[in-house]
């Protein structure tokens, strides 16, 4: 593994996340082109790629042609490599100074677009540290693990209509929920909790029938990007026995509008913890490339940080939720987004761990006081990396403000 990183005649501040080592895809358009494409965010701008491609890699233009990345996701990792390639050489080499400056945008006139076609959405929960959280919360007195924890990554089937981008008001859900008396009442969620999670985008589809193998994952899985997958917690604990989230999860998961490859998060590759049951062969990465990720999250909720989540210490890596997630052989589709689910290591990251299930306030330091989210609140998911030589490697911010339940 190298440790050198790409230079730059582009003037980009020392430490910036976004500098040539990220070089992160999204979709955007500005006042004076109203069309959206694909850009690739360097710095404080962002290069307008299909004219970039059309000018210095015609061969390419097509993979990048689209209003979306749906082509470039779908298109084969050697094209992504070669893209990548081409994208440091045009940012490295000063003589395409003069050909590439045409095609920067001020990242600021940029209007983000959702960067992709959301195919399926299914959310796992891979933290160790959440999941015995919760267990102690709701079974005090038993195993705070059920007994397959450990044994598989446990997920569900999210809703891929409301996957929306960072910046989308999140409208507070209504729904049942049953007091501690147990009163069954409809109404506006009073327990709005946010989950910090890393989310996984899938580029080339898989064939039905034939699951996807830990060593595979690169084939298929284009880059990640922050997820926030909010919770009605209060509506979720009455209607999760027997078949698990419904329409506590499913009013919206806001993502980043950055995807940032995989290539990008090489120097961030880490070991998973260690495994304390034996896996099954299809999930044991032991003697297979070990997907555990050095990435280190800040949530901030009304400008205050609250917590600073660490990815490393993830139970189930990206790898083993793929493989499982196809190991029946449900098929891969270009745009299938799956996410971590809450990442909790050194500090948790979600509110109903941060409150103990609201037993233990958070008193924030403006003064006022939060067990879960009030209308009004605004919160804020960024995340880094380490890239070669110390450089950050940034995933951009994930952000959503929270609005009054529509009227019933």
């Amino acid at each position: 593994m190298t440790q050198n990183h790409a230079l730059t005649w582009l003037d980009i501040p020392a430490g910036h996340s976004f500098g040539v080592d990220t070089l992160p895809y999204g979709v955007f358009h500005t006042a004076a082109d109203p069309h959206p494409r694909v850009g690739v965010a360097v710095g404080d701008q962002i290069i307008d790629l299909p004219a970039a491609c059309r000018r210095l890699a015609p061969e390419l233009a097509g993979a990048v042609a689209g209003p979306s990345l749906d082509t470039l996701l779908a298109a084969a990792p050697r094209v992504w490599a070669t893209l990548r390639g081409a994208l440091t050489t045009w940012l490295s080499d000063e003589v395409y100074r003069d050909l590439l400056g045409g095609h920067l945008i001020p990242a600021t006139d940029a209007i983000m677009h959702l960067p992709f076609t959301v195919a399926d959405y299914v959310d796992f929960y891979a933290s160790e540290q959440h999941a015995t959280n919760l267990g102690r919360m709701f079974r005090p007195g038993q195993d705070p693990l059920t007994p397959n924890w450990k044994h598989l990554p446990i997920g569900y089937h999210g809703r891929a209509g409301t996957v929306v981008l960072s910046g989308t008001e999140v409208v507070r859900p209504s729904g049942q929920r049953r007091s501690p008396d147990g009163e069954i009442t409809f109404g506006p969620s009073q327990r709005l909790d946010i989950e910090a999670e890393l989310g996984y985008v899938v580029g080339r589809p898989s064939t039905l029938g034939r699951p996807v193998a830990l060593e595979a994952f690169e084939e298929h899985v284009f880059g990640v990007c922050l997820v926030n997958d909010w919770s009605a917690r209060d509506i979720q604990a009455w209607e999760y026995v027997p078949l698990g989230p419904f329409l506590g999860k499913s009013f919206a998961t806001s993502i980043s509008p950055w995807i940032v490859p995989l290539a990008a998060l090489e120097h961030a590759r880490v070991a998973p913890p260690a495994r304390t049951v034996p896996l099954l062969p299809y999930l044991d990465d032991e003697k297979t490339p070990q997907w555990g990720l050095d990435i280190r999250l800040e949530v901030r909720l009304n400008g205050h940080v609250v917590a600073r989540p660490s990815f490393a210490g993830m139970y189930w890596t990206g790898a083993q939720m793929l493989a499982h997630l196809t190991a029946n052989g449900a098929s891969l589709r270009t745009g299938d987004l799956y996410a971590s689910g809450t990442i909790s290591g050194g500090e948790p990251g979600s509110l109903i761990e941060l409150s103990w299930n609201g037993q233990e306030p958070l008193t924030l330091p403006d003064g006022s006081v939060r067990t879960f989210l009030a209308d009004g609140d605004e919160v804020e998911i960024t995340a880094t990396a380490p890239g070669p030589a110390g450089t950050p490697i940034g995933l951009g911010a994930v952000r959503g403000l929270i609005t009054a339940a529509a009227p019933i």
